[in-house]
């Protein structure tokens, strides 16, 4: 079926990506849209075995959703190979007759029976022969006719997803074989993102054939899961999903997993339209209007992430992490505006929406994410959304550090060598401190906060860290100084620091900043890393949620039975260009921590897991793609 798609050139192509891009965009709403009208407690109805199953599927529904973004992000990469410009708009729902085939329709409806089979119809394979759910009718047939004796591009009749994005591959193939693949992928790779800078596994960067190849297998195999089958594939896990239903519904008919949510909701009065529903009432017009707006500067920020000029690496990790943050708080504002009957996010973009001049774009982003903030701070009194206002005022003061920085220099190259910082011992030390100790030669220190007990200390130096002593422990004079030094630095929690008087060089970062997993215990980190205002190079940070001194480990995962694997699979990355340079790590509040620098995540073996740029790993203990966060600590109340 592939082959009734026809790309002649280059415009054809892009014409095809563009849709794509699209369709992408409006199927991942809709997949957000079900999983928000989700019940969320017992007290909306249900049992606590019926809350248990619908927790799985919303679960599941953010992994799908999650994915969608990664299949809009590499089509984007795609398009910027091709030399074009990223594309984030899409149609307004329900998506008119004609924007798509005719045998797709787009709304938005509450998660239903009827909605899987509508979601399962629409990631089926290629060739499989499926009926659409109950209500997502097709009253106009009509055929979309391939025009190859024109120079413009038409619009080309598919019947899946598998066809469209096979048609696009037989096409860059035909290109390249007419052209070759340097005239085809002519687009600098500056202009696309990797899940380095974006914080999210599995996209790279599309630079020829085999990782344009790489792409579209991606996204079909996720997808449909074909032509192997997979059992994590959205189709796949759509299809779980309706058999848990229909038994569940066979064993309670009165079972319903929704809330009273809208079909396809607006803001509009518009009475000649009888397949929209609009939102009424005095707070709930202004809460989906409000996650109007964030989804909005959502994607314009996502715009400026795939800005076609180069861009500083910094500035386009750190509008990566801005719109990273505004999709956890579209989450919280969507699933809030569910709680209001009747109500829940028409997905509305304006016009406007997409690329800002980026010598103010920091700028005008902070401006309207503060805007934002002071309307979720009115509203938080009404709406079930705690955090939102003082998440959206952190990010405007981000996105304004971002224009200070950047954007008064944006056409000067940005110095990446980073200078080598000293640890310096905090002012004030207390000389009678038992956990400091002095020669001339050498300033020894011992954070009792920061130590996990690893022993390489006392294992290799027991005559300078003479453990169980009362009073005076440290006595660095009993080695020679190097050797006290390479103890220091075999300390993974950073409880050990030194400040050398002999002349010679201070504690360095390191060339290559580190993440490692231990298995069952913490992250060590090795990196010149910035945490809240201190500089450290080494640390061990928590992941299991139980320690008592958060973000640092303090060994309560052993007290906990903490599992964790060591080992996590290797999410494939592309090679870093710079290693090094200053890692800033944020422990977000009841959240996450937010890693930003260069770094690689290694697992105890020291085998790589990945590589990036930006990253959030899980330190609640309990997500389900761990080390990264998946978003388990908002339903599991985890707090620091």
């Amino acid at each position: 079926m592939s082959s009734d798609i026809i790309v002649q050139d280059r415009e054809e192509l892009i014409l095809l990506l563009c849709e794509a891009a699209e369709f992408e965009h409006a199927v991942m709403c809709t997949y957000l849209y079900a999983m928000w009208s989700l019940k969320r407690d017992e007290s909306e109805g249900v049992t606590a075995d019926e809350l248990a199953a619908i927790n799985n599927w919303r679960a599941s529904l953010r992994k799908v959703a999650r994915e969608e973004m990664l299949h809009l992000c590499l089509v984007n990469n795609l398009l910027a190979s091709l030399g074009a410009s990223p594309h984030l708009w899409k149609p307004e729902f329900p998506v008119r007759a004609g924007h798509f085939p005719a045998d797709v329709v787009m709304k938005l409806t509450p998660f239903s029976l009827q909605a899987l089979d509508h979601f399962l119809y629409i990631e089926r394979p290629e060739g499989l022969d499926l009926s659409d759910g109950k209500g997502f009718d097709h009253k106009d047939h009509y055929h979309r006719v391939a025009r190859p004796d024109m120079l413009s591009p038409t619009a080309q009749d598919y019947a899946s997803q598998g066809q469209l994005y096979h048609g696009i591959l037989q096409g860059l193939i035909a290109l390249s074989a007419q052209w070759g693949e340097d005239r085809v992928f002519v687009g600098h790779d500056q202009a696309q993102v990797a899940g380095a800078e974006f914080g999210l596994p599995g996209l790279f960067k599309v630079t020829d054939l085999n990782s344009a190849r790489r792409a579209i297998e991606e996204i079909v195999i996720q997808g449909e899961g074909a032509p192997a089958h997979s059992e994590t594939s959205h189709y796949a896990r759509f299809a779980a999903i309706k058999s848990n239903l229909v038994a569940m519904q066979s064993a309670r008919p009165a079972f319903n997993p929704a809330r009273d949510v809208a079909t396809n909701p607006t803001l509009l009065d518009l009475p000649e339209r009888t397949d929209l529903t609009r939102i009424t009432g005095p707070h709930a017009p202004k809460m989906v209007d409000l996650g109007n707006a964030v989804y909005a500067l959502m994607m314009r920020t996502l715009a400026q992430v795939f800005s076609p000029a180069p861009l500083p690496g910094e500035l386009r990790v750190g509008l990566a992490v801005g719109s990273t943050e505004l999709m956890y708080v579209l989450q919280t504002v969507g699933e809030a505006a569910t709680r209001f009957p009747g109500a829940g996010l028409s997905f509305s973009l304006p016009r406007s929406a997409g690329q800002l001049v980026q010598s103010c774009a920091g700028q005008i982003l902070s401006e309207r994410t503060s805007e934002l903030g002071i309307v979720a701070a009115a509203l938080e009194p009404y709406a079930t959304m705690p955090g939102v206002a003082s998440r959206l005022q952190a990010l405007a003061k981000r996105f304004d550090e971002l224009h200070d920085r950047f954007e008064g220099h944006i056409a000067i190259a940005v110095d990446r060598t980073a200078a080598v910082k000293v640890p310096a011992l905090p002012a004030g030390v207390d000389p009678s401190d038992p956990n400091v100790a002095s020669t001339k030669d050498i300033t020894l220190r011992f954070d009792t906060k920061r130590c996990i007990h690893s022993r390489h200390c006392v294992l290799d130096a027991p005559g300078v860290f003479r453990a169980n002593t009362k009073g005076a422990w440290l006595h660095p004079e009993a080695l020679p100084i190097e050797h006290v030094v390479r103890v220091a630095h075999n300390c993974p929690s950073g409880a050990i620091t030194y400040q050398r008087h002999d002349g010679a060089a201070q504690e360095a970062a390191p060339q290559v900043n580190v993440i490692r997993v231990r298995e069952d215990g913490p992250y060590a980190v090795a990196a010149d890393v910035s945490l809240h205002g201190d500089t450290f190079t080494r640390a061990t940070l928590c992941r299991c949620g139980q320690s008592k001194n958060k973000p640092f480990c303090d060994n309560a995962h052993r007290a906990a039975q903490f599992k964790a694997p060591g080992e996590p699979l290797t999410t494939e990355s592309d090679p870093l260009e710079f290693r090094g340079g200053t890692l800033t790590i944020d422990p977000l509040t009841d959240g996450p921590l937010q890693i930003m620098g260069n770094f690689e995540i290694c697992s105890g073996t020291g085998r790589t897991i990945t590589r990036a740029q930006n990253a959030r790993l899980c330190r609640c203990g309990q997500s389900g793609t761990k080390p990264f966060c998946d978003g388990t600590h908002a339903r599991v109340g985890f707090k620091s």
